[in-house]
């Protein structure tokens, strides 16, 4: 796992500025499995914890709500790699 992505992500201070293949790899290192792609969204999921992620790119950065719900499922899940 990137340490650098993840400690971005759990600060909150550049939800706007993560690079979205960062963001892919990091949701993939914390347990999310890649089941289908419509358009642009691409879906993980996580049966550990019973949640999916539904994330597109915004240019090559990762959409800033998205990073924060991904910080809302670490925060509660205690999601660890």
């Amino acid at each position: 796992m990137n340490k650098k992505v993840y400690e971005a992500v759990l600060s909150g201070k550049s939800d706007d500025n993560i690079k979205y293949t960062d963001f892919q790899n990091l949701i993939v290192d914390l347990g999310f499995e890649y089941k289908r792609q419509s358009g642009s969204h691409r879906i993980y999921y996580n049966e550990d914890i019973d949640e999916s992620m539904n994330i597109q790119p915004r240019g090559n950065k990762a959409k800033g709500y998205q990073v924060e719900q991904l910080r809302e499922y670490i925060q509660e899940y205690n999601l660890k790699n």
